[in-house]
Parts: C-alpha cells; structure tokens; sequence
C-alpha cells in the first residue's frame, strides 16, 4: 500500500460481490486482485490498464475478456511456492503420524488414549510421493521431498521435461497405484476438473493420503467422500474447496481423518508481503508505461498500445 500511494490514489475495493468490483474496477487504472473478478469488469473500463493477480492462481480472471478490452493480466508466479511446499510435507507429517487424532484424543480422552493413537501412526521414510503437476509449487515439493525427507518422488504432468532429476514421471494412473502420498499441485483447467474422482481414487493404495492445495474443483468430493467413509484411504489434507468458505456441515468437517485449512498452504507473513510487493511492482511498471514482467495474455499487447499509446 505505501508502494502504490507513491504512485497515485490507492482505493480498496467497499466489497467483493460481482457488480461492486465490475463498478469500482471500471474507475481504475491498474487492479489488483486477490478474489474472483467478474468478465463485466473489462467490458467498459476506458481507464483500465492492467488487471494484476496478487499471487499466481490464474482461475481468478477472465483473461480471454481482459485480452479482448486490451487489458494486461499479470500475476506473481513463484513467490510462495517455498511456502505451499512447506505446508503440503507439514500435511505429509500430519497424516503419517496421525497428529490429529492423537490430539483429539488427548484432548478428549486423556494422555493414554492419545499415546494409543501412535500404534497406528507411520513414517515418512521409505514412502513414494506422487506430485500432481510441476510447476514452481510442484517441483519446489519435488525437491523439499527427496532432499529433506528422502521419499521417492515420481510425477505425472503433461510437460515432463519439468520434472527435476531422479523424479520419474508415470501416467496419472501408475501415479495413484504407486504412490503412498498424492499431492495435487496442478492448476485448475477444462483437463484437470474432477481429475482426482472414483477411478483415479480406486487405484490409491490402502491407506493412502491425498493432499490438495491446488483448487477444490479437481477432485470429485462425492467421490472422496465414499472413499473416507469405507476406510478405502487412510486419510486427506484439503486447502481449497470447491465452494469457500467451507460451509460448517460440510462432510469433510465430520472425519477424524482429514485436516482442513481454509486456502491457507500459501499464506504466511512473509510469502503475503513477497506477493504484495511483487504485485505493486507490477502495477508500477504497467503505469509507468512499459509492460509487465509477468504478463499472461500478449495477444493483448497491441491492442493495449492502442488503447495508451506510449
């Protein structure tokens, strides 16, 4: 905020609903973005320059209508992959070593009824981890995974060529049988939707864990639902949701097995401050005039020019 004072006037948006943020972003130079924005925002914005997307999660703007208005769209990719990755071998640990339950039943039982819990808890040594995706966040969970924790990491992803070294790449259906640990890490698309459902879920090994903090849409919660309820999984660790906030009888909220977090995998104090800076840097250069260095939509540049004419 004190970076984009310097610049101008700084508005923060008086609510979040589709029709406020269409009016308000119409009276704006550059927005910055951390929930959903509506098409309706690009349609008449006579003033607006650039769209910038504070984080890296793309699903939150219609580019395909920013780049018809001649709107930039950038975003901040990679400033907290450390963190997310951080938190997907938290949720590891947690799972393995059944840390809910056991405080669970301390809190409820006593401390012998929470030591009993253990018989049951596992290491993460000698365990395969399946990654979902290779992006920053994939490959930095790649990478914390073997390095730190010396789990066998294999991946499925359509560019393969990102993959780190000594992490193999299998098809999604090899990835599921083989993996005593699924992390999703994969962005939310037309192919990805519903991925993680009942065919992808029968082929997890018994006892298996699923972690998703990619977005909530690529698994089948119907599906994963049954699977907790069989006993089929040993359990999961969900950040993202496909309608959030996370109502508070959701079914996933009623397993002992399950750890919620409400979109939090990268949110610390410092990854926030790595994406606001880099977000206002963005807006910066764009009102400077020169384009941004994260830009997502090039088709948009000539129109753009046209539209602010250097």
């Amino acid at each position: 905020m004190h970076l984009l004072r310097g610049a101008g006037t700084l508005r923060v948006a008086t609510a979040h609903d589709a029709e406020t943020l269409a009016r308000e972003g119409r009276e704006a130079d550059v927005v910055i973005l951390r929930v959903p924005v509506p098409e309706a925002m690009f349609v008449d914005a006579p003033r607006l320059r650039a769209a910038i997307r504070h984080g890296a999660g793309m699903d939150m703007v219609p580019i395909e209508a920013a780049t018809r208005a001649g709107v930039l769209v950038a975003n901040t990719p990679g400033v907290n992959a450390r963190t997310v990755a951080e938190h997907v071998m938290l949720m590891a640990l947690s799972l393995c070593r059944r840390s809910r339950q056991i405080d669970s039943a301390l809190r409820s039982e006593g401390w012998h009824a929470g030591r009993a819990q253990t018989d049951l808890a596992g290491d993460l040594d000698g365990r395969t981890i399946g990654v979902i995706g290779m992006g920053d966040i994939g490959r930095e969970v790649a990478r914390i995974a073997r390095a730190g924790f010396g789990l066998q990491v294999v991946t499925a992803t359509p560019r393969p060529e990102t993959a780190p070294e000594r992490v193999k790449t299998v098809t999604l259906a090899e990835l599921a049988a083989c993996a005593d640990i699924v992390a999703i890490c994969c962005p939310l698309t037309p192919e990805t939707r519903g991925m993680v459902g009942a065919d992808f879920i029968s082929r997890m090994r018994p006892g298996g864990f699923l972690i998703n903090i990619a977005r909530g849409a690529v698994i089948d919660d119907a599906a994963l639902i049954a699977a907790l309820a069989s006993g089929r999984i040993g359990g999961a660790a969900l950040d993202v949701f496909v309608e959030q906030p996370l109502r508070p009888d959701h079914p996933y909220l009623g397993f002992e097995n399950v750890i919620v977090t409400p979109h939090a995998a990268g949110v610390t104090d410092d990854s926030l401050m790595r994406m606001a800076t880099g977000a206002a840097a963005e807006a910066l250069r764009v009102l400077r005039g020169d384009l941004p260095v994260n830009l997502r939509n090039p088709d948009a540049v000539a129109r753009f020019r046209r539209r602010f004419p250097a």
